[in-house]
């Protein structure tokens, strides 16, 4: 393994791009393979078999392109499918997303707290035990933000019809005296403008992008495969299974400026 070998991140579609914009602030000497498979997004809704699937063979790829650590930059895939990938590859190691229900509940001034994650995330052993860990003192009111997904992968943050829906999700937790809310699934912080707009300034947001990017960079620490500064930038690569155009769009209203992106069709996919 060679210090100079990039980070492998992968989601459903757009969402993990909030991870590798956190990953390129911290890590910006550090090249980053980023993979979305919109072919088959949103993950939420389908079997867990069907994602575990699916991001095999995503991992496989990204390892072949010479990745040195994987990310799996979705709420869901982490929930469904991480175990399964640490079984498959032991001497690889994985960072995976989980909703942050600890800092959430040690940040909650009320006592109340609002997850909005997928079902398959709320619907997880791995949920399970963030709650039954570190939310007993707190009472939590979740949401699986049915079509939401859909709706952020459509480009649609800011629009009457996204704005509508998270009005639906977020009054009855509002009225409740929530303060704090997880975005427990990695497209979310891309409405989190609209989100703190409905929600008002004394409700704090969590994002989990920065944690995972200061755990990624501790794990590199560790193994002494941090990439030394070079000449010039790192060149990032990005893939799609599906349409390539969201993801180029993403990338556009993220960075600043137009980037690439490969349509890659993988093994089962």
């Amino acid at each position: 393994m060679e210090s100079s070998q990039a980070i492998g991140v992968f989601d459903s579609g757009v969402g993990g791009l909030t991870v590798v914009r956190a990953l390129a602030e911290r890590l910006p000497t550090e090249t980053l393979y980023y993979f979305a498979d919109t072919a088959h997004v949103p993950y939420g809704p389908q079997p867990a078999s069907s994602i575990t699937a699916y991001v095999t063979d995503i991992a496989a790829f990204l390892f072949e392109q010479g990745a040195k650590i994987m990310v799996v930059a979705c709420n869901t895939a982490t929930a469904t499918s991480l175990h399964h990938l640490r079984q498959r590859w032991p001497d690889r190691v994985f960072v995976g997303m989980e909703p942050a229900v600890k800092p959430a509940a040690l940040a909650t001034r009320s006592g109340k707290v609002g997850v909005l994650a997928t079902q398959a995330t709320i619907a997880s052993e791995r949920y399970a035990s963030l709650m039954h860990r570190f939310a007993q003192h707190v009472q939590v009111w979740q949401d699986p933000c049915l079509g939401l997904v859909p709706l952020i992968e459509a480009g649609e943050w800011d629009s009457p019809k996204t704005e509508a829906l998270l009005r639906s999700i977020l009054s009855p937790m509002l009225l409740a005296g929530v303060d704090t809310l997880v975005l427990g699934c990695t497209h979310y912080p891309l409405v989190a403008e609209l989100i703190g707009r409905i929600a008002g300034e004394g409700v704090t947001l969590i994002d989990p992008a920065p944690a995972v990017a200061r755990r990624v960079e501790d794990l590199l620490r560790q193994q002494q495969l941090l990439a030394q500064p070079g000449a010039e930038p790192p060149a990032h690569h990005f893939y799609a299974s599906g349409p390539t155009e969201v993801v180029e769009q993403t990338l556009l209203r993220l960075f600043g400026q137009p980037i690439p992106v490969q349509q890659h069709t993988v093994a089962r996919l």
